[in-house]
């Protein structure tokens, strides 16, 4: 096989597996069904035809019949006359019409049989062709029930890819929405624990250090400040707070107490509440 050939074949092939997919049953079945009944017009066509004929040739013959009866009667009257000579002849018509009626008789016979063949095979197209009827119409109806289911599997198929891909869009927007979430905690927690202003911060470790260091410094700076100012010594001038306490009862006695202002709770409620605010 060569090229061209092999190539057409293919092509072919491939034409005629379209065609096929393609091809509607239901068509297909009323198509096949409208031709039984082409073909059951033209039997009975047939029959229509040969009946004709055959009333043409009985026709004929009882023409032909009248004929033989009229010559069988010009002969008696040619006897009577004493003209055997014309009812030799009268005899003889008579005899060639007789031969022509036995002619199409036989034709008459032999279209009869024809016709007779002829009802019975359109009896039995007859009978097919609603047996194939009845057949066509179920399969059909099958047809458009399969058609039908396979239509709705394939929505439900369709419907249920959908849902996956809906649910695994759900679970990604579910797991972004909690990473989200853990992080906002994890910023919470940072802020709340300083942490997060250290690494915002440009300063180096050290820096900080070192104004923590300050800080403090200051803070212990002020601190003794306030102790000198309130009278509260230090450790090194015990000795010298114990004889100032002694001294300085004899004169509170003659003054008496003094006044300390706020007590130490509202102090605390006082420094809790600016922490909170800030």
């Amino acid at each position: 096989m060569g090229v061209l050939s092999r190539a057409a074949y293919i092509v072919k092939s491939k034409l005629n597996a379209v065609l096929n997919r393609a091809e509607d049953p239901s068509e297909t079945l009323d198509y096949s069904y409208e031709q039984m009944r082409n073909e059951l017009q033209d039997v009975k066509q047939g029959i229509a035809d040969l009946t004709t004929q055959k009333k043409r040739l009985e026709i004929q013959k009882r023409r032909l019949e009248d004929n033989v009866e009229k010559h069988n009667e010009q002969a008696r009257q040619a006897v009577e006359q004493g003209r055997e000579d014309l009812a030799e002849r009268a005899l003889e018509k008579k005899k060639q019409k007789m031969t022509q009626i036995e002619e199409l008789q036989t034709q008459v016979d032999d279209l009869q049989a024809k016709q007779d063949n002829l009802v019975e095979q359109k009896n039995t197209l007859q009978q097919r062709i609603e047996q194939f009827r009845t057949k066509k119409e179920t399969l059909k109806a099958r047809h458009e029930a399969a058609e039908a289911s396979a239509t709705v599997s394939e929505a439900v198929t369709g419907a249920s890819e959908e849902f996956e891909d809906v649910n695994r869009a759900i679970e990604r927007a579910e797991e972004e929405t909690q990473d989200m979430e853990a992080r906002a905690q994890a910023m919470d927690e940072l802020q709340e624990s300083g942490a997060l202003e250290d690494q915002l911060s440009d300063k180096s470790s050290l820096e900080r250090e070192l104004d923590q260091t300050t800080t403090d410094t200051e803070i212990e700076s002020e601190l003794e400040t306030i102790r000198e100012e309130v009278g509260v010594e230090t450790d090194d001038a015990t000795v010298e707070t114990e004889t100032a306490d002694t001294s300085a009862s004899g004169d509170s006695s003659e003054s008496g107490e003094l006044d300390t202002g706020t007590s130490i709770e509202d102090i605390e409620a006082q420094l809790d509440d600016s922490e909170r605010s800030n």
